[in-house]
């Protein structure tokens, strides 16, 4: 995924959506009621959306993502010591997904990590950079480092597909970087741009940040050179088939990374960070109570989040698991769950009874796009 990063100082104001909300409307979204700044749930064309993701290149709105960064000499020492990720292996211009892990090993927070030669700036989820700041600053104590929340000058979009990079480069003359989590910096308009390559919903990507002032331009360009507007619902399909744990759905507190499938966030061979133990237990002993897995669902009507997934065995009815996203799937031609199963009945084929209902829910391999072909009827 790729994601321009505004390198200008930007004043400390909120970013106003208005001009995004309004090319939103003007494009057709139908907006997500309830939310501040409301997410367009898509553009009227949910399969089109979903097709660009997989076929050309979806545009999302993360403007309302968080960001912190990490400045001084000491920064990379610093989140070294407490990050999840291995800091001191990344050097300026790339990056990195991290964690930061409470002492027993639970995921506080997940983010992108990017460094910079004056230290580092986290991205993270809307709404988490001030809890994720007030965490790092419990951690700080004689290290030369400021901690400081830029949200406001954070305000990117993500692309996702494989014409991702030819978008972007004829949107702004810039060149998507290779690598995973690279970034790289250039102009843009009156200002600055930054992309950086991700994963977005599943798949490789970019962000996209221009800044707040910039960002309704950058979204016209991009729309302009080839990219497919798409709301939370694509979005989701293509995130659920990947098997793309989220944040606040899929992942919190009371998670450990290895049973979110979140290994590509920590490292056992940096040495030692919060909650290093109990993951280096995990991963030499194994013993983890649940794991995140995909189950087709026997019906294509939303499930709700937090459903119990049951299963006779021996003449008793036994609660194994709990659904956390639900999308459509072109692929299957029906529903998707992500949800956590415990141990021993995590295999493919395995079968529930989707809460108290009549329908089903069976297991199947992550990912589910892996050597399928989606559905031709289903983009219809």
């Amino acid at each position: 995924m790729c994601r321009l990063v505004t390198g200008l100082p930007r004043d400390t104001q909120p970013l106003d959506v208005s001009a995004l909300l309004s090319l939103h409307e003007a494009a057709g979204a139908r907006l997500r009621a309830g939310e501040v700044p409301p997410s367009p749930l898509t553009f009227g064309d949910v399969p089109g959306e979903y097709r660009a993701g997989l076929e050309g290149c979806a545009l999302f709105d993360d403007t309302d993502r968080g960001r912190v960064d990490v400045r001084g000499d000491e920064a990379a020492v610093f989140l070294q010591r407490i990050l999840a990720s291995d800091v001191r292996s990344v050097s300026p211009g790339s990056g990195q997904p991290s964690l930061l892990l409470s002492s027993r090993g639970k995921v506080l927070f997940a983010f992108d990590l990017f460094r910079d030669p004056d230290g580092a700036w986290l991205s993270i989820a809307a709404g988490r950079a001030p809890a994720l700041l007030a965490a790092l600053d419990t951690y700080l104590f004689a290290e030369k480092v400021k901690l400081s929340d830029s949200t406001a000058q954070h305000a990117p979009l993500a692309l996702t597909g494989p014409r991702t990079p030819a978008v972007v480069h004829a949107a702004t003359g810039i060149d998507v970087p290779p690598a995973d989590h690279a970034w790289v910096r250039g102009p843009f308009g009156a200002g600055e741009v930054v992309v950086a390559r991700v994963t977005v919903a599943g798949s490789s990507g970019c962000l996209v940040d221009a800044g707040p002032e910039l960002a309704a331009e950058l979204w016209t360009r991009l729309r302009k050179s080839g990219a497919t507007p798409a709301g939370i619902i694509a979005r989701d399909s293509l995130r659920v088939e990947a098997g793309q744990a989220l944040y606040g759905e899929d992942v919190d507190e009371n998670v450990y990374p290895q049973e979110a499938r979140l290994e590509d966030a920590f490292s056992l061979s940096k040495g030692c960070f919060i909650g290093q133990e109990v993951v280096a237990k995990i991963d030499t002993y194994g013993g983890l109570n649940k794991r995140l897995v995909a189950l087709k669902i026997s019906h294509d009507d939303p499930v709700q989040i937090g459903t119990r997934l049951f299963r006779d065995e021996e003449g008793e009815r036994r609660d194994l698991g709990v659904v956390t996203s639900w999308a459509y799937s072109f692929v299957l031609d029906t529903g998707l769950a992500l949800a956590y199963v415990k141990r021993r009945h995590q295999q493919p084929g395995t079968r529930f009874q989707l809460g108290e209902t009549a329908a089903s829910a069976e297991i199947v391999p992550i990912p589910v796009r892996a050597g399928a072909v989606p559905i031709t009827g289903a983009f219809e």
